[in-house]
């Protein structure tokens, strides 16, 4: 999925309180499934809400917009937050804030005022935002380090099973036999999301009572003074490559209901469509697990070179071509969008050193791409139709490409040198 996965062992410290973590481990696995089945569902409401207010692509995508503009303005303040009242509470706070906003949906769905919609998404983005803050650690904290990769790996692979299905469990749900009233497309939500915000504030409580081991920050380790991440040429260009790789990969799930609809492309009913938006997140979810074996054997660079000149071809096959050609080709993105994220994010924080917990931070906010690309695809199929508007698609993969081929190097060695030396003396 679009949120990754990253874990901070070489900022963290642990004291044990318990020699089992299974218990722990698996309630962090479960948010993990529970982060990716919200997101996910936000491909079905964009064309909900569509039908539901009559809405161009530009306004139904600010689903997606409100969502995954909550990371990029809660980001920071969640780190903050958790630095105050701790992971374990973080949490318990971010479930329950998740909880409310998920509430919102009932009356949303009773005065059926989109706004109210919108703000609810901004307020699970937001619990969801400090939830990835303070259960990020706890996956690499909960046993040995040398096994953290593995934790990793299994808290992403619940993720990306929790996305693959949430397309189909979503439509069976909220879409509904056509020529439904307002009121009735309205009320289609309700249920999903109420059993969401039960389960929300269900794993808050057994959060609270469930023992979890202290994570505390090491002291020195998020020191900034005397020069910054920014510094870094790979740094600033690996986060305009998350930015770019989350817009395209929410803009591709987020349009295809609505794409696959369009007459071009065999006028599928909105619930048929949703089986090849499932089809697209199992693709991803397949290569994480090729991606686990592949990336042990082939260079991160090489491999993210690969797969986004793959995608950009994929791509460049759907802007040309309709029908069955175009729609498998825009599926089959989701199998190469898999590994971009585990390889941008180390790429990008490579050689960081000591401003390393702050280079993570900044790609983390670049999260953002998923609520502005999506809205720019919105506007373009808006204006010059559906098939042309995936060349900001193409053009976000052809920018993963530079960083794989160029980007990802430090150009800036020489004004770095004596940072790069002071973080590894730390």
């Amino acid at each position: 999925m679009a949120i990754g996965v990253a874990g901070e062992p070489s900022t963290t410290t642990v004291s044990n309180v318990s020699r089992s973590y299974t218990v722990p481990l698996m309630l962090m696995v479960s948010l993990y499934f529970g982060i990716g089945f919200i997101t996910a569902l936000n491909d079905i409401l964009v064309p909900h809400f569509k039908d539901l207010f009559h809405l161009t692509n530009v306004t139904a995508l600010l689903v997606q917009f409100c969502f995954f503009g909550a990371y990029f303005v809660m980001s920071v303040p969640s780190g903050w937050i958790v630095g105050k009242i701790g992971y374990k509470s973080g949490i318990v706070v971010a479930l329950s804030v998740m909880g409310l906003g998920l509430l919102l949906f009932l009356p949303a769905s009773v005065v059926i005022f989109y706004p109210l919609f919108l703000f609810a998404l901004f307020v699970v983005g937001s619990g969801l935002a400090l939830l990835q803050v303070a259960i990020n650690p706890y996956i690499g904290a909960l046993g040995s380090p040398e096994t953290a990769s593995s934790r990793l790996n299994l808290a992403g692979g619940f993720n990306s099973i929790a996305t693959t299905i949430a397309p189909r469990v979503g439509a069976a749900f909220i879409f509904i036999a056509a020529g439904a009233s307002a009121a009735q497309l309205a009320h289609s939500v309700r249920m999903p999301y109420a059993i969401l915000a039960i389960c929300a504030f269900a794993m808050a409580i057994i959060t609270a009572f469930v023992q979890l081991p202290d994570v505390i920050e090491k002291c020195g380790a998020t020191s900034q003074a005397g020069g910054s991440a920014w510094s870094f040429s790979h740094l600033r260009l690996g986060a305009l490559a998350i930015f770019f790789y989350v817009g395209a990969e929410v803009a591709i799930g987020s349009i295809m209901i609505t794409y696959l609809s369009q007459p071009s492309m065999g006028s599928l009913s909105h619930e048929a469509a949703a089986r090849y938006v499932s089809f697209y997140w199992g693709g991803a979810m397949v290569g994480r697990f090729i991606g686990f074996v592949a990336l042990r054997k082939v260079r991160a660079q090489r491999a993210l070179a690969f797969v986004s000149l793959v995608a950009a071809l994929l791509i460049g096959v759907a802007i040309v071509t309709q029908g069955h050609v175009a729609m498998w080709a825009v599926v089959s993105c989701g199998l190469f969008n898999s590994v971009m994220w585990p390889c941008i994010f180390p790429l990008s924080v490579n050689r960081l050193g000591r401003f390393t917990s702050q280079g993570s931070g900044i790609l983390i906010t670049m999260v953002v791409g998923g609520a502005v690309i999506p809205e720019i695809q919105g506007f373009l199929s808006d204006t010059v139709g559906y098939q042309r508007s995936f060349a900001i698609v193409l053009l976000c993969y052809v920018y993963i490409l530079f960083f794989a081929v160029r980007g990802h190097r430090n150009l800036d060695v020489s004004s770095n040198t004596s940072a790069i030396s002071s973080g590894f003396t730390q």
